[in-house]
């Protein structure tokens, strides 16, 4: 792992395959010591001050680097940043030392209720003004770059003044944040709004992204049988998925890999192997970055 020194601290995980750390796998992974470049975790799930997810967390992070993913701070909502969260965020960051931390664009806070969902946002100006606003007032907080995920959405606002590809990529131009890349967003997204996920790829500010994710969706159909897919994270990813993770990775070249895995979780071994099978693809980028660098 190496580490830029800056106003804005930003840390650089090797492009390899992690996973999402899930309280089922703790013991198998102390005992066991896989060989798998990361873990993932949601940071709301570690703000208690101590307890036995801390004395897990703190043994793991002595032997593998740890990206932190949050997915409370509503960086696209209406009001203010809770800053007491924002505090929270802070003390885990410096407590564990994450590599990256990652939120989504999204929102799930209005006034005093918390919405157990990440909510979309319609693509307008007065929007990207608060999301901009929102991701300088959180790189400053936590004194780090912060990663952007895109989101899964289920439909498209009337008012949009910019493309989703176009909103994140001006976002990033004037926060400096780096961008996560969840290629089953973006195939769950297409297919329900009727869009061409290889395009969608190709129009993503690439040069942004420090890491991306992949997961398993749940297929379904519409009122009007037209299909539909849940972004579910409780299944292995799917083949449409991995040939867009194939084509992204050819694209941006290799980085940072998770497989997310939040319900139904497998035994180990399954999510060690869907990671294993991430592993090969980064291989095969690896091994074409090198032989075009040779023929250049």
């Amino acid at each position: 792992m190496s580490i830029v020194a800056a106003s804005r601290r930003t840390f650089v995980l090797s492009a390899e395959a992690g996973v999402g750390l899930k309280p089922a796998h703790y013991r198998a992974i102390l005992e066991t010591n896989p060989a798998i470049g990361f873990f993932e975790v949601h940071a709301e799930n570690y703000m208690g001050a101590g307890g036995p997810p801390h004395r897990w967390l703190t043994a793991i992070r002595e032997r593998y680097p740890l990206s932190l993913h949050g997915v409370g701070l509503s960086i696209g909502g209406a009001e203010a940043l809770d800053r007491e969260h924002l505090q929270r965020l802070r003390r885990l960051i410096d407590r564990y030392q994450p590599a990256l931390f990652s939120e989504h664009l999204a929102w799930s806070t209005h006034e005093t209720a918390f919405f157990n969902d990440l909510l979309p946002l319609p693509y307008t100006t007065e929007t990207l003004h608060r999301v901009v606003d929102h991701i300088d007032e959180t790189q400053e907080a936590l004194g780090r770059t912060m990663l952007l995920e895109n989101p899964s959405t289920y439909l498209a606002f009337a008012q949009a003044e910019f493309s989703e590809t176009d909103f994140i990529a001006e976002v990033a131009r004037r926060t400096g944040c780096g961008l996560l890349l969840d290629v089953n967003n973006v195939r769950v997204t297409s297919t329900n709004q009727g869009l061409d996920p290889v395009a969608y790829i190709d129009a993503f500010p690439l040069t942004h992204v420090q890491e991306i994710h992949l997961a398993g969706f749940a297929p379904d159909i519409d009122e009007k049988q037209r299909p539909l897919l849940i972004d579910a994270h409780d299944r292995p990813v799917d083949a449409s998925v991995w040939d867009l993770y194939a084509y992204a990775v050819a694209r941006l070249g290799p980085a940072p890999t998770l497989i997310e895995w939040d319900a139904n979780v497998p035994a180990w071994p399954e999510l060690h192997g869907e990671a294993l099978r991430a592993e090969r693809v980064l291989a095969a980028a690896c091994r074409k970055e090198r032989a075009d660098a040779a023929v250049a």
